[in-house]
């Protein structure tokens, strides 16, 4: 039974894909504006997410460490006041806005102990991505102990809060002029690749890589660069002031999945190393339907052993 579960449940992600890259082929999107297509509402307004697993290979402590990578996109409704997912958004008036969220897990041990990290990015889907993210929370946890920060947007800035068990970071309370987010840029690869920042830009590093380093959240200057192969996207950001690189690979049609991506910089100790991340599986799935013992199946169809 278990084995016809789960032939059964690729089945219909795989017709639910190719319906939308048929689609997209049958009535091309605009160069301009590559989201007004019905497949984007067919896609992601099906009451199901994307996830998707990565083989990753985690730069820590000068070494590489293998590991698992998650990216869940999902859209739901937010508040824009409270900036916190409606319970009720039938009632919510015009505080309602419908969101593209990014969960974003790594999961990957280091010597005797494990590292469990997550971020989650709210960004605006309209106007389909010409807004920045409203608000983004990381939280890592090991065996020495957990971290936690979240920027909340107030018109011009960001609140920024982050709890931390070093006596250096502390708990602390700043105000962080907006704009661009690193951490946002892989919800605007889903909504709206054309209106990625190229060039120079101001910019504030991702959270997983702040806390990392234990450095600063603030803008930094940072080259941005969107180049085409055959089948692909790169986009690539390169932070010359912090010795550092991150480049993501996305396809070039719809729904421009995540295909992996590239971080090169030299963490605690100085050493260099590339951390990267490989796309392994993707279920299009109410993961949230499936909390028991008989949906264990879908783990491995996703590769999850961390």
């Amino acid at each position: 039974m278990r084995s016809i579960l789960f032939i059964s449940a690729f089945a219909l992600v795989g017709t639910i894909f190719s319906q939308c890259q048929e689609r997209a082929k049958s009535q091309p999107m605009s160069r301009d504006l590559p989201y007004q297509h019905e497949a984007f509402n067919a896609y992601w307004y099906s009451g199901r997410a994307e996830v998707a697993s990565y083989d990753l290979s985690q730069s820590r402590y000068g070494e590489l460490h293998p590991g698992k990578a998650v990216l869940i996109f999902v859209t739901e409704p937010f508040s824009q006041t409270k900036q916190v997912k409606l319970d009720y958004p039938d009632k919510a008036g015009d505080d309602k806005a419908n969101v593209l969220k990014l969960n974003f897990t790594k999961k990957f041990n280091t010597g005797i102990y494990p590292y469990s990290m997550m971020l989650s990015v709210f960004s605006p889907v309209e106007p389909y991505g010409e807004t920045h993210a409203i608000k983004t929370t990381m939280s890592s946890q090991e065996w020495c102990g957990h971290v936690f920060t979240q920027l909340n947007r107030d018109d011009e800035h960001y609140k920024v809060a982050s709890y931390s068990y070093f006596e250096i970071e502390g708990d602390e309370q700043t105000i962080v002029k907006a704009g661009w987010l690193e951490d946002e840029i892989w919800n605007q690869i889903r909504l709206n690749y054309q209106l990625l920042p190229q060039g120079e830009v101001e910019i504030i590093p991702g959270v997983f890589f702040s806390r990392m380093i234990h450095g600063e959240l603030k803008p930094v200057n940072a080259l941005a660069t969107l180049t085409e192969n055959d089948s692909s996207f790169n986009y690539l950001l390169d932070f010359s002031g912090q010795n550092r690189m991150l480049t993501i690979e996305f396809g070039k049609a719809f729904p421009y999945p995540i295909l992996g991506w590239k971080e090169v910089y030299a963490g605690l100790g100085g050493k260099k190393l590339t951390t990267t991340a490989t796309l392994d599986k993707t279920l299009h799935i109410d993961y949230w339907a499936k909390n028991k013992n008989r949906h264990q199946y879908l783990r491995d169809s996703l590769n999850l052993n961390f």
